[in-house]
């Protein structure tokens, strides 16, 4: 076997490998919390199975575009010493390791919010961000039911900061989780946070799924994904959602409206807070 061969066989194994990961990550993050989503509020995803299996197929579909340039990027990594990923935890000083994660949170929340924003131009949502949107209401099945195009878009980000930015892979495991924990908790349709935090200080530069609902309430309004800066500077916060309730197939009818929140706490309309 040639050496082209070999690399080309290492770096789709390496593509693949990370394919799979990136997917069984998908499963398990967004099954735990669709799980506890359950055990909360029992009937909040009643008749919503067909809409959850079409979440999981997208979802899985853009582990994928996810996975494969991860994956040859970190074979480039492992090998020849591609980007600006350390091993040495002492190649830096230690307080580099939280502002390398924040320097990576900020910078993707800033990429997110221009794709994002750009995504719901009339053009790009039809041809591609409607299909996020499709799910109403969405669950924490649909973090990564993306478009193709939308989920390339995504996929790009992160592979990209790691040649710019030097990053411990521990901290960028940390970028990663809470990419990932964000991703599902903004769109279980139910505030797991305290509302001391979401309608506190802290929860007006924060996201969190309060603040999400209301961007697929109204679509034209608070693209951001960590961190409500963006949204804030360019006029496009519009506070924090509600959420309605869903009622179980006993209580359906009676149970007409409400509000789920981990607090019991309603969000009310704080536009522009």
């Amino acid at each position: 076997m040639s050496s082209l061969t070999s690399a080309a066989l290492a770096i789709t194994l390496s593509a693949l490998a990370m394919t799979v990961i990136v997917g069984v990550r998908y499963l398990i993050v967004s099954g735990a919390f669709a799980a506890w989503t359950r055990s909360r509020h029992p009937g909040l995803y009643v008749g919503l199975d067909r809409q959850m299996r079409r979440e999981i197929v997208w979802s899985l579909a853009s582990a994928a575009i996810y996975g494969i340039p991860a994956g040859v990027i970190a074979w480039g990594w492992q090998h020849h010493g591609w980007t600006r990923v350390y091993a040495d935890l002492h190649t830096y000083p230690l307080w580099y390791l939280p502002v390398s994660i924040l320097l990576y949170l900020v910078a993707h929340d800033t990429w997110f919010y221009w794709t994002h924003r750009w995504m719901h131009r009339p053009r790009p949502f039809r041809l591609a961000h409607a299909l996020h949107h499709a799910s109403r209401p969405p669950t924490a099945w649909a973090a990564m039911a993306f478009h193709p195009i939308e989920a390339l878009t995504g996929a790009v980000v992160i592979p990209l900061l790691v040649f710019v930015i030097p990053i411990h892979p521990a901290a960028l495991g940390v970028v990663l989780t809470v990419m990932t924990v964000m991703g599902v908790t903004n769109h279980m349709g139910w505030e797991m946070f305290p509302a001391a935090m979401w309608r506190g200080h802290l929860g007006g530069w924060l996201i969190t799924a309060s603040h999400h609902q209301r961007h697929h309430e109204r679509y034209g309004c608070n693209y951001g994904l960590y961190f409500r800066f963006w949204d804030r500077l360019c006029h496009t916060d519009q506070g924090i959602g509600t959420f309605k309730a869903r009622p179980s197939r006993d209580a359906r009818a009676v149970d007409r409206g409400g509000v789920l929140r981990d607090a019991d706490v309603a969000a009310g309309g704080d536009a522009g807070r």
